[in-house]
């Protein structure tokens, strides 16, 4: 799902000296720097989908979709007058020197680079980059990066297909996790917040779904009540070990443990997990490990 990241931070400047606001972001300029609209907005935050749709990826048998797994994404967020975007790019090995060359080229950071699951074929890989300034200067840089990759970056085409079907007892799901999940591209996606703020340089990371700092869980149905899940769950350095037995008890394997961004407070750690099983089996294992956080609700 939720998951390579792209994190652009802005330098806060003071809009009394600027004379701009941040609600006087040009978003029409946005949309056509990324040559589309955003896939959401919440409060003020344009958070824009880079889909892997290109790859067929398979891992254990599963074919992912790109809700799952292959969802690179970029959320901008305007900050007195400047930007802040943060996001998640998906690339293959041999897309991750040109991306980066010509992300460094255009004044972009990168803050991580490295994988979310294990056995893929193809492998995918995630880039998170850190910039600031004009948002639509950052689309633009950003774009240009994601044009050294094979991602695809046209106006995506209308399907006017329905939905798939979720094959889930969905409401039995909401009830063990604990929050309400959404379908999308044939997943259930769950956003679990922390209880504690994030900040990075000295501003409130809100809302923390659209900028990549909640629990982030995705169900795929396989057929017969199961279910392929993966995602990455949002800790603070205590809480690593105790979420780390308490999937490994559920029969949850860990396929990876990171950082995602360089100066966020407090110091967080993103880990990622993979499954294919029974899908009420597993959303227990999931919620015996949130309960191991500090998590809104706990």
């Amino acid at each position: 799902m939720r998951r390579v990241h792209v994190l652009l931070l802005s330098a806060t400047l003071m809009a009394s000296t600027t004379g701009v606001h941040a609600q006087e972001v040009d978003w029409k300029q946005v949309d056509a720097a990324f040559d589309r609209p955003p896939a959401a907005v919440s409060g003020d935050v344009h958070r824009y989908g880079f889909p892997r749709s290109d790859l067929t990826v398979t891992l254990d048998g599963v074919t992912i979709k790109p809700a799952l797994a292959l969802g690179g994404w970029i959320a901008i967020k305007p900050m007195h007058g400047d930007a802040m975007a943060m996001g998640d790019l998906v690339l293959l090995e041999t897309e991750i020197k040109p991306v980066m060359s010509k992300m460094i080229e255009n004044g972009i950071e990168i803050t991580a680079v490295h994988n979310h699951l294990l056995r893929a074929d193809p492998a995918t890989f995630y880039m998170h980059v850190s910039g600031h300034g004009d948002a639509s200067k950052l689309a633009n840089a950003i774009k240009a990066g994601l044009a050294e990759s094979k991602t695809p970056l046209g106006a995506p085409a209308p399907t006017g297909a329905a939905p798939p079907a979720m094959d889930l007892d969905t409401a039995r799901l909401d009830q063990i996790i604990g929050v309400k999940g959404q379908a999308n591209g044939g997943v259930y996606q769950f956003g679990v917040p922390r209880r504690d703020a994030i900040k990075m340089a000295g501003m409130p990371l809100v809302p923390v779904g659209p900028l990549g700092v909640a629990t982030a869980i995705g169900f795929q149905p396989t057929g017969g009540g199961k279910a392929a899940i993966t995602g990455d769950f949002v800790m603070t350095a205590e809480e690593v070990n105790p979420v780390i037995k308490a999937l490994r008890a559920g029969g949850i394997e860990i396929t990876a443990l990171h950082s995602h961004m360089l100066d966020e407070e407090p110091r967080l750690f993103f880990m990622h997990f993979w499954a294919n099983d029974d899908a009420i089996k597993l959303a227990e294992g999931l919620r015996a490990a949130l309960d191991k956080m500090a998590n809104a609700g706990n």
